[in-house]
Protein backbone atom coordinates (compact mmCIF):
# COMPACT_ATOMS: atom_id res chain seq x y z
CA UNK A 1 0.00 0.00 0.00
CA UNK A 2 1.24 3.49 -0.82
CA UNK A 3 2.17 5.94 1.91
CA UNK A 4 -0.83 7.81 3.40
CA UNK A 5 -1.21 11.45 2.33
CA UNK A 6 -2.06 12.31 5.95
CA UNK A 7 -1.17 10.43 9.12
CA UNK A 8 -1.94 11.62 12.65
CA UNK A 9 -0.84 9.88 15.84
CA UNK A 10 -1.86 10.75 19.42
CA UNK A 11 -2.35 14.41 18.58
CA UNK A 12 -3.18 16.84 21.38
CA UNK A 13 -3.59 20.59 21.81
CA UNK A 14 -3.64 22.34 25.19
CA UNK A 15 -3.61 26.08 25.88
CA UNK A 16 -2.53 27.61 29.17
CA UNK A 17 -5.11 29.84 30.85
CA UNK A 18 -4.58 32.01 33.94
CA UNK A 19 -6.37 29.52 36.20
CA UNK A 20 -5.93 26.20 34.41
CA UNK A 21 -4.84 24.40 31.28
CA UNK A 22 -7.58 24.08 28.68
CA UNK A 23 -7.51 20.85 26.64
CA UNK A 24 -8.77 21.56 23.12
CA UNK A 25 -7.86 18.22 21.52
CA UNK A 26 -6.67 14.92 22.93
CA UNK A 27 -5.47 11.58 21.54
CA UNK A 28 -6.43 12.22 17.89
CA UNK A 29 -5.54 9.38 15.50
CA UNK A 30 -6.32 9.52 11.79
CA UNK A 31 -4.99 7.97 8.57
CA UNK A 32 -6.06 9.21 5.14
CA UNK A 33 -5.01 7.66 1.84
CA UNK A 34 -4.45 9.72 -1.31
CA UNK A 35 -7.70 10.43 -3.14
CA UNK A 36 -10.01 9.76 -0.19
CA UNK A 37 -12.71 12.15 0.96
CA UNK A 38 -13.03 12.50 4.73
CA UNK A 39 -15.61 14.46 6.73
CA UNK A 40 -15.04 15.64 10.29
CA UNK A 41 -18.44 16.44 11.75
CA UNK A 42 -19.11 18.40 14.89
CA UNK A 43 -20.95 21.29 16.47
CA UNK A 44 -19.45 24.73 17.00
CA UNK A 45 -16.76 24.58 19.67
CA UNK A 46 -16.15 20.83 19.31
CA UNK A 47 -12.56 21.37 18.16
CA UNK A 48 -12.93 20.48 14.48
CA UNK A 49 -11.57 23.77 13.11
CA UNK A 50 -8.70 23.64 15.63
CA UNK A 51 -7.87 20.18 14.30
CA UNK A 52 -7.96 21.39 10.70
CA UNK A 53 -5.47 24.14 11.52
CA UNK A 54 -3.10 21.59 13.04
CA UNK A 55 -3.41 19.18 10.11
CA UNK A 56 -2.52 21.96 7.67
CA UNK A 57 0.45 23.11 9.73
CA UNK A 58 -1.14 26.49 10.49
CA UNK A 59 -0.80 25.85 14.23
CA UNK A 60 1.45 23.63 16.34
CA UNK A 61 0.16 20.78 18.52
CA UNK A 62 1.12 20.28 22.15
CA UNK A 63 1.76 16.57 21.60
CA UNK A 64 1.63 13.89 18.95
CA UNK A 65 2.75 13.56 15.34
CA UNK A 66 1.44 14.73 11.96
CA UNK A 67 2.81 13.57 8.62
CA UNK A 68 1.49 15.51 5.64
CA UNK A 69 2.44 14.30 2.16
CA UNK A 70 5.16 12.22 3.78
CA UNK A 71 6.69 15.14 5.67
CA UNK A 72 6.72 15.28 9.51
CA UNK A 73 5.26 18.72 10.24
CA UNK A 74 6.85 19.05 13.67
CA UNK A 75 10.34 18.86 12.19
CA UNK A 76 9.68 21.66 9.67
CA UNK A 77 10.22 25.35 10.33
CA UNK A 78 7.61 27.93 9.31
CA UNK A 79 9.21 28.60 5.93
CA UNK A 80 9.37 24.89 5.12
CA UNK A 81 5.74 24.42 6.13
CA UNK A 82 4.74 27.37 3.93
CA UNK A 83 6.52 25.79 0.97
CA UNK A 84 4.82 22.44 1.63
CA UNK A 85 1.39 24.12 1.76
CA UNK A 86 2.09 26.03 -1.46
CA UNK A 87 3.08 22.83 -3.26
CA UNK A 88 0.62 20.32 -1.83
CA UNK A 89 -2.30 22.00 -0.05
CA UNK A 90 -5.45 23.88 -1.06
CA UNK A 91 -7.91 25.66 1.20
CA UNK A 92 -11.59 26.63 1.06
CA UNK A 93 -12.92 28.68 3.97
CA UNK A 94 -16.37 29.60 5.24
CA UNK A 95 -15.73 33.33 4.72
CA UNK A 96 -14.14 32.89 1.26
CA UNK A 97 -10.84 34.69 2.09
CA UNK A 98 -10.66 36.55 -1.22
CA UNK A 99 -8.43 39.62 -1.50
CA UNK A 100 -10.81 42.58 -1.98
CA UNK A 101 -8.36 44.60 -4.10
CA UNK A 102 -8.04 41.83 -6.71
CA UNK A 103 -10.53 40.73 -9.35
CA UNK A 104 -11.88 37.19 -9.48
CA UNK A 105 -9.29 36.31 -12.13
CA UNK A 106 -6.44 37.89 -10.15
CA UNK A 107 -7.49 36.07 -6.96
CA UNK A 108 -7.27 32.73 -8.75
CA UNK A 109 -4.00 33.63 -10.48
CA UNK A 110 -2.21 34.87 -7.35
CA UNK A 111 -1.22 31.53 -5.76
CA UNK A 112 -0.22 30.20 -9.18
CA UNK A 113 2.08 33.17 -9.76
CA UNK A 114 3.57 32.95 -6.28
CA UNK A 115 4.62 29.36 -6.94
CA UNK A 116 6.50 30.52 -10.06
CA UNK A 117 6.03 27.19 -11.78
CA UNK A 118 4.65 28.56 -15.05
CA UNK A 119 4.48 31.66 -17.22
CA UNK A 120 1.99 34.43 -16.44
CA UNK A 121 0.17 33.61 -19.67
CA UNK A 122 -0.21 29.97 -18.64
CA UNK A 123 -1.31 30.99 -15.12
CA UNK A 124 -3.94 33.31 -16.57
CA UNK A 125 -5.27 30.63 -18.91
CA UNK A 126 -5.42 28.06 -16.11
CA UNK A 127 -7.28 30.53 -13.88
CA UNK A 128 -9.75 31.32 -16.66
CA UNK A 129 -10.33 27.61 -17.28
CA UNK A 130 -11.19 26.94 -13.63
CA UNK A 131 -13.40 30.03 -13.37
CA UNK A 132 -15.25 28.74 -16.43
CA UNK A 133 -15.67 25.34 -14.72
CA UNK A 134 -17.38 27.03 -11.77
CA UNK A 135 -19.61 29.10 -14.06
CA UNK A 136 -17.92 32.49 -13.74
CA UNK A 137 -16.62 33.16 -17.26
CA UNK A 138 -18.59 36.41 -17.26
CA UNK A 139 -17.23 37.57 -13.88
CA UNK A 140 -13.49 37.44 -14.50
CA UNK A 141 -12.90 41.14 -13.89
CA UNK A 142 -15.38 41.63 -11.05
CA UNK A 143 -14.14 42.45 -7.56
CA UNK A 144 -15.33 40.39 -4.56
CA UNK A 145 -17.57 43.21 -3.26
CA UNK A 146 -19.62 43.01 -6.49
CA UNK A 147 -20.09 39.23 -6.25
CA UNK A 148 -22.71 37.33 -4.27
CA UNK A 149 -21.67 34.97 -1.49
CA UNK A 150 -22.16 31.99 -3.77
CA UNK A 151 -20.09 33.60 -6.52
CA UNK A 152 -17.30 34.43 -4.06
CA UNK A 153 -17.18 30.81 -2.91
CA UNK A 154 -17.03 29.70 -6.56
CA UNK A 155 -13.97 31.91 -6.99
CA UNK A 156 -12.50 30.34 -3.85
CA UNK A 157 -13.09 26.84 -5.27
CA UNK A 158 -11.47 27.80 -8.57
CA UNK A 159 -8.48 29.22 -6.70
CA UNK A 160 -8.12 26.08 -4.58
CA UNK A 161 -8.29 23.57 -7.43
CA UNK A 162 -6.33 25.59 -10.00
CA UNK A 163 -3.23 24.99 -7.90
CA UNK A 164 -3.74 21.22 -8.35
CA UNK A 165 -3.26 20.41 -4.66
CA UNK A 166 -2.64 16.90 -3.40
CA UNK A 167 -4.94 17.58 -0.46
CA UNK A 168 -7.72 20.13 0.06
CA UNK A 169 -8.86 21.35 3.47
CA UNK A 170 -12.41 22.74 3.43
CA UNK A 171 -13.63 24.47 6.60
CA UNK A 172 -17.44 24.85 6.58
CA UNK A 173 -17.40 25.71 2.85
CA UNK A 174 -21.20 26.16 2.73
CA UNK A 175 -21.62 27.68 6.18
CA UNK A 176 -22.32 31.26 5.05
CA UNK A 177 -24.66 30.38 2.19
CA UNK A 178 -28.40 29.89 1.84
CA UNK A 179 -29.57 26.31 1.39
CA UNK A 180 -30.01 26.46 -2.40
CA UNK A 181 -26.61 28.07 -2.99
CA UNK A 182 -24.99 25.74 -0.45
CA UNK A 183 -26.25 22.73 -2.39
CA UNK A 184 -24.83 24.14 -5.64
CA UNK A 185 -21.45 24.84 -4.05
CA UNK A 186 -21.36 21.34 -2.52
CA UNK A 187 -22.04 19.80 -5.94
CA UNK A 188 -19.21 21.87 -7.43
CA UNK A 189 -16.83 20.94 -4.62
CA UNK A 190 -17.34 17.20 -5.02
CA UNK A 191 -17.36 17.36 -8.82
CA UNK A 192 -14.08 19.28 -8.97
CA UNK A 193 -12.60 17.03 -6.32
CA UNK A 194 -13.50 13.87 -8.22
CA UNK A 195 -12.18 15.26 -11.50
CA UNK A 196 -8.92 16.32 -9.86
CA UNK A 197 -8.36 13.17 -7.80
CA UNK A 198 -7.61 15.39 -4.80
CA UNK A 199 -7.75 14.19 -1.19
CA UNK A 200 -10.53 16.09 0.59
CA UNK A 201 -10.65 16.84 4.31
CA UNK A 202 -14.02 18.47 4.99
CA UNK A 203 -14.93 20.06 8.31
CA UNK A 204 -18.66 20.67 8.68
CA UNK A 205 -21.64 20.64 11.01
CA UNK A 206 -23.87 19.57 8.09
CA UNK A 207 -24.61 15.83 8.32
CA UNK A 208 -25.94 15.67 4.74
CA UNK A 209 -22.79 17.25 3.36
CA UNK A 210 -20.63 14.90 5.42
CA UNK A 211 -22.55 11.88 4.10
CA UNK A 212 -21.15 12.56 0.63
CA UNK A 213 -17.63 11.73 1.85
CA UNK A 214 -16.14 8.23 1.89
CA UNK A 215 -15.22 8.47 5.57
CA UNK A 216 -17.06 10.27 8.37
CA UNK A 217 -15.61 11.05 11.77
CA UNK A 218 -17.32 12.80 14.65
CA UNK A 219 -15.62 15.41 16.82
CA UNK A 220 -16.97 15.87 20.33
CA UNK A 221 -15.25 17.53 23.27
CA UNK A 222 -11.91 17.59 21.50
CA UNK A 223 -11.92 13.87 20.69
CA UNK A 224 -12.44 12.08 17.40
CA UNK A 225 -14.83 9.16 17.54
CA UNK A 226 -14.77 5.95 15.51
CA UNK A 227 -15.31 6.38 11.78
CA UNK A 228 -18.82 5.78 10.46
CA UNK A 229 -19.05 4.48 6.91
CA UNK A 230 -21.91 6.01 4.90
Amino acid sequence: MSQPILQVRQLGKTVTMPDEDLVLLSDINLTVQAGESVAIVGTSGSGKSTLLGLLAGLDAPSSGEIRLAGRPLLSLNEEEKAVLRAEKVGFVFQNFQLLPSLTALENVMLPLELRQIDTQTRCEQLAKDFLARVGLSQRLHHYPRTLSGGEQQRVALARAFAGQPAILFADEPTGNLDSKTAHQIADLLFSLNQDSGTTLILVTHDERLAARCQQQWRMEGGQLSTAVQP
